[in-house]
């Protein structure tokens, strides 16, 4: 089954002025439907057991996919998980509460700290890629991908490992018609727009 754009679950001016309005169209509907249409073609030849997988669980099983086709997947189908998530992890006036933020206070030593290690990790990344926050053996964690990489596809391929339950894409094209090249502002607005609602819910079922 053929992978399709989700729409925004808001509208695209729904962030300002954290993200703007323009950014999230080009976003959403260039940039992410370009890995959707891409994986797409990608898919078009293998088989049946491959095309009926999410994009999540492709990306889990990248070492079933033939090699003439890995990276192809692995960038447009990576980005299409990791964009999906993104969206669903962006909403303004939650609050961080409860066991989550317990279990920041106690993984990190503060909420700040937390903070202060996913900023670090976003600033970080050299070129394009991502920032995460992970449940990882039980315990949270901040991990840094490339590209379009994901923590789901583990340490082999992407680096890292890890259930994602925040994540901050850092590519260019997230920030630069606002921010330009100012990208450590576009991370200290972020946290104007996390969806904490829906982190805490990640964190319930990935425990």
């Amino acid at each position: 089954m053929a992978y399709t754009l989700p729409p925004l679950p808001y509208a695209y001016d729904a962030l300002e002025p954290y993200i703007d309005s323009e950014t999230m169209h080009l976003h959403h509907d260039k940039h992410h439907q370009t890995y959707v249409n891409n994986a797409n073609a990608a898919l078009e030849s293998l088989s049946s057991e491959l095309q009926a997988m999410t994009p999540q669980e492709l990306i889990k099983h990248l070492d079933k996919v033939p090699t003439e086709k890995l990276t192809a997947l692995r960038n447009n189908a990576g980005g299409h998980a990791n964009h999906t998530l993104f969206w669903e992890l962006l909403k303004v006036g939650t609050e961080l509460k409860g066991e989550l933020k317990s279990a920041i206070e106690k993984d990190f030593g503060s909420v700040d700290a937390f903070k202060e290690k996913f900023a670090a990790a976003a600033t970080g990344r050299f070129g394009s890629g991502w920032a995460w926050l992970v449940v990882q053996n039980g315990k949270l964690a901040v991990v840094s991908t490339a590209n379009q990489d994901s923590p789901l596809m583990g340490e082999k391929i992407s680096g890292t490992s890890g259930t994602p339950i925040l994540t901050l894409d850092v590519w260019e094209h997230a920030y630069y018609l606002k921010y330009q090249n100012r990208r450590a502002d576009y991370i200290g607005a972020f946290w104007s727009v996390v969806n904490w609602d829906k982190v805490a819910e990640l964190f319930a079922a990935a425990k």
